[in-house]
């Protein structure tokens, strides 16, 4: 069974519903369509889960805030993992498996690091770093990796699994290095 996905635009601070589509592919070429037709931000939700799956035309924040696309394995986890990071001042895109990112992937987004969550095994893990590297050599990877793996082969950095205090001293440091040394705002 295909998930539900509402639609949504930000207009002058009021929010305006455009539409629910079942599937995930179907919403993304909906939200695709909508953004073309406004400059206002426009965002996907399931609202059984409450999560944000991405936003557009962000504008200002996007500027401000650095872009984390999360890779999630485990559903249960990436609403947890999404939150954590946006409340250290990170935007967020999330999705659950590789098709799911590859899917939005092919929409216009600015990214400035991913991360590959941990709970799928080591050869889909590897498959998706070295996708993201042919189309997005530019953007550091971060692998965040169960007890039995080190490190993912391909990816920029490599944390254990553990809670936040463990990963995001580490997506901090490979945005500050990315950018320069510029200090962040998280």
């Amino acid at each position: 069974m295909e998930r539900e996905y509402d639609l949504f635009e930000v207009s002058e601070g009021t929010l305006l519903w455009r539409g629910r589509v079942s599937g995930l592919e179907n919403a993304r070429l909906k939200l695709h369509e909508l953004v073309k037709s406004t400059d206002n931000e426009c965002f996907m939700i399931n609202l059984q889960t409450r999560e944000v799956i991405i936003r557009l035309n962000v504008g200002v924040s996007h500027k401000t805030k650095p872009v984390v696309f999360l890779i999630s394995y485990d559903e249960r986890l990436a609403p947890d993992r999404t939150e954590v990071l946006r409340k250290h001042g990170f935007e967020v895109v999330s999705v659950v498996g590789n098709d799911s990112a590859k899917g939005l992937l092919n929409l216009p987004l600015h990214i400035d690091l991913f991360i590959v969550g941990h709970a799928a095994s080591e050869e889909v893990r590897k498959e998706m770093v070295a996708w993201l590297k042919m189309k997005f050599p530019s953007v550091q990877i971060l692998a965040l990796n169960p007890p039995n793996i080190l490190e993912l082969d391909g990816a920029d950095y490599n944390v254990k699994l553990d809670g936040p205090e463990t990963w995001l001293p580490v997506i901090s440091g490979a945005l500050r290095e990315q950018r320069g040394g510029e200090p962040q705002k998280n």
